[in-house]
């Protein structure tokens, strides 16, 4: 698959500077925090056990998805308009004829035999009974969607047919074909016909599908519950910065993002650097997932690798080679529950949710696998010695641009992106082919769309 034409460039200097690959981000642990935490691990400190090798991005999206595969399944039965964005757990199966009476296709008239037809008085509307069995030469006013009278060969659009003076003759302007304009009972489906298979993902077309067919409720899998903390004595929720102090720029985003992830947000809380408050959050949680921000690394108020040591947490992925985001992580805390700590800076958290959040939660929710791609680029980027490299993008003209200002702790660069280039380790050349991971609200086939 090809990349997606976003347009032309606009060819303005200001456009273009935005567009341009930035001059290499500096080490991500020489980049100061943006929402909680140390940006990258310290030296070791007793507080910490031995830690493995970072993971090599591919096999830690794998482990996020096997994860979330061999957590518990779960299906609960829902009224149609809370289904929306969930996966079937049962075949939709037509319960009901479609259309479950022969119905007419356009307004007109509904003429038996061969005409010229004398024209019975009233009409059939949709919703109504249809009157009594038209005979040979006989004629009647219908409209969309009402019942076929018995007897009726065929339906003659309003415009194709004229009466005389008196109206109470009709002729047609145009051959007249048997059944023509008529739909015919079962002509989409017959009860029993499976319509969808399980696992397919309900979108606002299958809601109506749903509907048409006879169902008030579906059988499917529940979002998964994601809670969301906070961490950081530094993080501010209103006004500017000052004294040391920041905004928190990952309180206000990860919920939305996550949604479009398909998670139930329960909540989001905001916690100060203490261990214990930490610790009765993540064991007290009733989420399938929790996710942290900021911590993750090694430093004096790095909690998160000691509670889950505490809670008993087993941990799946501790560290990935990519850039930014290598100290994030991966803990099974329970059976079925999760926890993905994120590092604090902001590009690397959204990292982070694309590397571990995403393939876990898309498994839990039992979505299918986006389909992966690649498109050239159209600059060259600079990688990492030995990490992958994650890079936002923009697409023009069947290219992807690297934009400016995609160091770990920006945001500016993936505000105005569709996507993340996958650069291996070494970089890539302008032209090179590249893997996308698309934007939950920039892709093609998302499933459910932005937020559902």
């Amino acid at each position: 698959m090809t990349a997606r034409s976003a347009g032309a460039d606009d060819g303005s200097d200001e456009a273009l500077a935005l567009l341009r690959e930035a001059p290499p981000a500096p080490p991500e642990h020489e980049t100061p925090p943006a929402g909680g935490g140390s940006a990258e691990p310290g030296p070791p400190s007793d507080r910490t056990a031995p830690r493995r090798p970072a993971a090599v991005w591919d096999d830690a999206r794998a482990v996020a998805a096997r994860a979330g595969r061999a957590a518990p399944g779960h299906s609960h039965r829902v009224p149609l308009e809370s289904a929306l964005g969930e996966v079937l757990t049962q075949p939709l199966t037509a319960l009901t004829d479609l259309p479950s009476f022969d119905t007419s296709a356009m307004d007109g008239w509904a003429v038996a035999g061969p005409g010229p037809w004398a024209v019975r008085d009233g009409g059939v509307l949709a919703g109504h009974s249809a009157p009594g069995t038209l005979a040979d030469g006989e004629a009647v006013r219908i409209a969309t969607g009402a019942r076929i009278p018995a007897g009726a060969t065929a339906v003659i659009r309003s415009e194709h047919a004229r009466s005389d003076d008196a109206r109470t003759q009709l002729q047609a302007d145009r051959v007249v074909l048997h059944g023509q304009d008529i739909r015919p009972r079962g002509q989409e489906c017959r009860s029993g016909d499976v319509l969808l298979p399980a696992t397919a993902l309900v979108t606002p077309a299958v809601l109506g599908l749903a509907a048409a067919a006879g169902y008030d409720e579906l059988s499917t899998v529940p979002r998964p519950r994601v809670e969301i903390l906070v961490l950081g004595d530094e993080l501010l929720t209103q006004g500017l910065p000052h004294d040391g102090l920041i905004r928190d720029a990952l309180g206000p985003m990860l919920g939305f993002w996550l949604r479009a992830l398909g998670a139930d947000v329960i909540g989001t809380r905001r916690l100060k650097d203490d261990a214990g408050a930490l610790l009765a959050a993540v064991t007290s949680s009733s989420a399938d997932l929790v996710i942290t921000t900021g911590g993750t690394a090694a430093g004096p108020v790095d909690h998160v690798h000691p509670v889950l040591r505490k809670a008993g947490a087993e941990l799946l992925v501790d560290g990935v080679a990519v850039r930014p985001g290598h100290p994030m992580l991966l803990a099974q805390i329970g059976v079925g529950k999760h926890l993905v700590g994120l590092p604090g800076n902001p590009l690397a958290a959204v990292s982070g949710l694309l590397t571990l959040a995403e393939p876990l939660l898309r498994e839990l929710a039992g979505r299918p696998k986006p389909v992966t791609y690649t498109a050239p680029l159209r600059n060259e980027v600079q990688g990492h010695p030995h990490d992958t490299r994650l890079v936002p993008v923009v697409h023009r003209a069947e290219r992807v641009v690297p934009l400016h200002y995609n160091g770990p702790a920006m945001l500016r660069g993936i505000a105005a992106a569709d996507g993340l280039a996958v650069v291996a380790p070494g970089g890539a050349r302008a032209g090179e082919e590249v893997e996308i991971l698309d934007l939950p609200w920039s892709q093609a086939g998302s499933g459910g769309g932005c937020f559902t």
